[in-house]
């Protein structure tokens, strides 16, 4: 006798498991791939090219503010270089003339002896002596900006007779025409005749002179002192 059979089923068989499904949007990706991979593809072209666009912004930005720091330096240098050339226009003439008359530069006994002898023959003066000591440098009691210059004192001891006190100021008055210099000190004695003399010096000046330049230089060796007559 076989065994019951139930109907609707298969011998041997075990029953299959039901199917599972799945989300509607991934069984319909297929239909809309190329479409979002091109989104994405745009998405990630346009994020690129913000960023190259920024970064080549913040260069160029960069490189302005470079240009315009370089531009500032240049004007002002050009402005310096400018007002350089105003200020020789305007101090040339007077710097010529202070440089013509011996401010300027190394000292030069040889034209401030020359100057004593032809302000002694224009004035028809009795002969004089005179001593010039060493070149040394003078300290001002206030502060004075003199630049790449520094300024020298030459002291000279002067001994002449006059005949009458106008002499010293117009001796002075010649040699200042075409040289610096400054009267330290000066002292006036009356000097006595001889008998019967109408005519000759009245009195005796002694005095201390300063001859004033401006050198660049710096010395060395200041030159010995020297004397002489005229």
């Amino acid at each position: 006798m076989s065994p019951a059979r139930i109907p609707g089923t298969v011998p041997g068989k075990k029953k299959n498991s039901a199917a599972v499904a799945l989300p509607f949007w991934i069984s319909e990706f297929a239909l809309i791939r190329t479409a979002v991979l091109t989104a994405i593809a745009c998405v990630t072209i346009c994020l690129t090219a913000i960023l190259v666009s920024e970064w080549k912004f913040s260069e160029a930005q960069e490189n302005m503010e470079q240009k315009q720091r370089n531009r500032d330096i240049v004007y002002s240098r050009y402005a310096h270089v400018d007002n350089e050339k105003r200020d020789i226009r305007n101090f040339q003439p007077r710097y010529i003339e202070l440089l013509n008359r011996g401010l300027i530069g190394a000292e030069r006994r040889l034209e401030w002896v020359d100057a004593i002898r032809q302000a002694q023959e224009q004035r028809k003066l009795p002969p004089l002596s005179y001593e010039i000591e060493p070149q040394q440098g003078v300290r001002l009691e206030s502060a004075l900006d003199l630049g790449d210059y520094q300024l020298h004192g030459s002291r000279m001891r002067l001994h002449m007779d006059l005949l009458h006190e106008m002499d010293l100021f117009n001796f002075f008055d010649d040699l200042s025409q075409r040289n610096f210099f400054a009267v330290q000190d000066c002292s006036l004695k009356r000097l006595g005749r001889a008998a019967g003399s109408l005519d000759g010096p009245t009195l005796g000046a002694d005095c201390t002179l300063n001859w004033i330049t401006l050198d660049t230089a710096p010395k060395a060796e200041a030159p010995a002192a020297r004397k002489g007559k005229s």
